[in-house]
């Protein structure tokens, strides 16, 4: 190889660092501060004291003297850890409802090739579009008649009316790659509906329930709206709803308790995505390719 050449393939392998760096790496970093940021920003205040949160001297985005009286604070003089067993207790029991209704209904619409099967499908995901703003008026005369109102089964209940749309119509994009052969030769072989359901298609549609169910977790733990409006007692609260109605009094914030809630409620949501992170991409790429 001749030196010219050689020095047009360094030159070439520089250029594309340089290209790397510009186009790949400057875009993550700036992603990853803008994502990670709120965070940083949620884990100073709740351990910085109030004297440095009010102050206009120093650093604002460093701690000088940390310390635990905002934690403190939330976890033994409020109801935060029982505003976090309420949100758990919702959040689960609601998302393995709708999924076992969106699984069963996903697989109705898509499978069994009945009439009206496509405009039933559009209807659940145009009931998917309403917004809660809306709904919760309604449904809140219903739960004051049920005499559900301050319960927590007033929101195990109502949450599933925007779960089980959004998770059926994310289950029916993901039976439609399954090939309808698995279930014809299931059949030719004696199976039923319900056994090739169980023992084909959910097993292979493991990574779109994962999916549907990390969806509908996020979605009821998050949810303002119904907690704010159906709950009232703080026993019952769930943490979105108590914290900004139990740590704001008034015109006054108590920040570091307000900061160290958003960051510890936002850590479960964080470390199921974590954990799931494969079968989450997984099911929304697709499932068995023909």
């Amino acid at each position: 190889m001749s030196k010219d050449t050689q020095d047009n393939v360094g030159m070439s392998y520089l250029d594309s660092n340089a290209t790397k760096l510009f186009k790949t790496y400057f875009p993550l970093l700036a992603f990853l501060f803008v994502l990670l940021f709120p965070f940083y920003w949620m884990g100073i205040t709740a351990f910085k004291p109030d004297n440095e949160l009010l102050s206009r001297d120093g650093n604002p985005f460093w701690i000088i003297h940390p310390t635990l009286a905002h934690v403190e604070k939330l976890l033994f003089k409020t109801e935060y850890p029982q505003w976090m067993w309420n949100t758990v207790l919702v959040s689960v029991t609601s998302t393995f409802f709708s999924l076992f209704a969106s699984v069963l209904a996903a697989y109705a619409i898509e499978r069994l090739r009945f009439r009206g099967a496509k405009q039933t499908g559009l209807a659940i995901f145009l009931a998917y579009l309403v917004p809660p703003s809306i709904l919760f008026i309604p449904l809140a005369s219903v739960i004051f008649e049920l005499g559900l109102f301050d319960t927590r089964l007033a929101l195990i209940l109502t949450y599933p009316t925007f779960l089980i749309p959004f998770c059926t119509w994310l289950l029916m994009g993901y039976f439609r790659t399954i090939p309808f052969e698995l279930e014809e030769c299931a059949m030719i072989d004696g199976a039923n509906r319900w056994e090739i359901l169980v023992k084909i298609i959910l097993p292979l549609s493991v990574p779109g329930l994962i999916s549907a169910g990390i969806f509908a977790f996020t979605l009821s733990w998050n949810e303002f709206i119904y907690a704010l409006t159906f709950i009232s007692s703080s026993e019952y609260k769930t943490v979105p709803v108590g914290v900004v109605t139990e740590l704001v009094e008034g015109d006054v914030y108590h920040w570091g308790a307000l900061m160290a809630g958003a960051l510890f409620g936002s850590l479960p949501v964080a470390f199921i995505y974590s954990f799931f992170v494969e079968y989450y991409v997984s099911g929304m790429t697709g499932s068995v390719k023909e």
